[in-house]
């Protein structure tokens, strides 16, 4: 019999990171996948990624609405543990041989909490890596949740294998969203006006002398101060006057100051340079990047996809603290001065190669053929 694959992608983020390996899934012949959209992923004010996901023809098996209004630490809290109440739900419906979470959301220790109090052993992506805020501990309890890990590099996997797990349950498979971004490469025209085709909120910009993207979501441990964040990268971003592509923030706790932060700047501030989205498709987005002249913020993307892509990064801020990162990226602090002399280094310099660092474009594929082959059970031992 096929085994039951049940992954659970929770924002549109999530979505591009597994897009890869839902499509190997479908494709194996001894895996079936069940796919559970749940949190953000199903809400219009964070782009609905679930629109994304129907239109690329994957059938859903469960939606699991989990999100409490307010994006603050109480309702992020109070989210994950309705998050937990209803994957159990879900869980015990569709009856999966094995779960996928990804990477280090709150939403991500719901769903490894579930599954692991349900018997049903769970695969981890993304785990054994380095970051600040509430992620990095999330993360770290996620792997030790977990009975698979599937990691983007070796000193991820050195990591969880240093954290007592089995380095025979470690499959250092590159990261799935490195596989779109190298389908990316193979075809990067930007054939489509993203003002056109998405709308948004803004100006319509003349994008033929090139243009930079913004994606900056809020610190989780820095929540009380995302207003003043979000208003030096506004400042640094509108001064140069270079066209300006900015991306909706996530759902995390302090959300709400920072979409706040964006209108209130909107109205009493001229952003003539600036155009707002809520979502793409993935592939649509990454191609967006690759034709950018450089990435602005706070966002993984930046870090992984970009470096793959070879497109300069300002990294704005704690919260990709200590995440592997390749020489396309700029460290700078909440300083509208610093954030504008970074990106006026890269507008001047260019593009850089491209780098491998979190995979080569095949890891969909090594993560289906773990899931269909390998031993699957509960119980762990701590191997130090």
């Amino acid at each position: 019999m096929k085994r039951r694959v049940c992954v659970v992608v929770t924002a549109r983020a999530s979505y591009a990171r597994i897009k890869s390996l839902l499509t190997s899934i479908t494709r194996h012949c001894h895996l079936e996948l069940q796919l559970v959209v749940a949190a953000s992923a199903l809400l219009d004010r964070y782009g609905s990624a679930i629109r994304y996901i129907q239109e690329d023809g994957f059938e859903i098996a469960a939606r699991v609405y989990m999100v409490l209004e307010g994006e603050n630490l109480v309702t992020m809290a109070k989210s994950t543990g309705l998050g937990l109440v209803e994957l159990a739900t879900a869980f015990d419906n569709l009856k999966p041989d094995v779960v996928v979470t990804i990477a280090d959301r709150y939403e991500t220790l719901a769903t490894a909490t579930a599954a692991s109090y349900m018997n049903i052993p769970l695969a981890h992506v993304q785990g054994g890596e380095v970051t600040g805020s509430i992620d990095e501990k999330v993360r770290h309890a996620v792997t030790k949740l977990s009975n698979l890990h599937f990691v983007a590099t070796e000193k991820a996997a050195e990591r969880v294998i240093r954290m007592g797990e089995d380095s025979g349950t470690v499959f250092v498979t590159g990261c799935p969203s490195i596989d779109l971004a190298a389908a990316v490469l193979r075809k990067p025209d930007l054939t489509f006006d993203p003002i056109d085709k998405y709308a948004g909120v803004g100006p319509r910009l003349d994008l033929s002398n090139g243009y930079i993207v913004v994606l900056q979501h809020p610190v989780t441990t820095e929540y009380e101060e995302t207003r003043m964040q979000i208003a030096e990268t506004l400042h640094a971003v509108r001064d140069p006057g270079v066209p300006a592509l900015w991306f909706w923030p996530n759902a995390d706790a302090g959300s709400d100051g920072t979409s706040k932060g964006i209108r209130v700047f909107r109205e009493n501030e001229a952003l003539p340079n600036v155009h707002f989205f809520k979502n793409m498709a993935p592939e649509d987005f990454l191609r967006l990047i690759y034709n950018s002249r450089c990435i602005v913020g706070n966002s993984s993307v930046a870090i992984r996809e970009c470096a793959f892509l070879g497109v300069p990064a300002v990294s704005i801020g704690s919260r990709q603290v200590g995440r592997e990162r390749g020489r396309n990226v700029i460290d700078v602090r909440y300083d509208r001065h610093e954030i504008a002399g970074a990106i006026r280094h890269h507008l001047s310099n260019g593009r850089l190669p491209s780098d491998p660092l979190y995979g080569d474009g095949n890891a969909g594929e090594r993560m289906a053929h773990v899931l269909a082959t390998v031993p699957l059970q509960v119980e762990k031992r701590l191997t130090y």
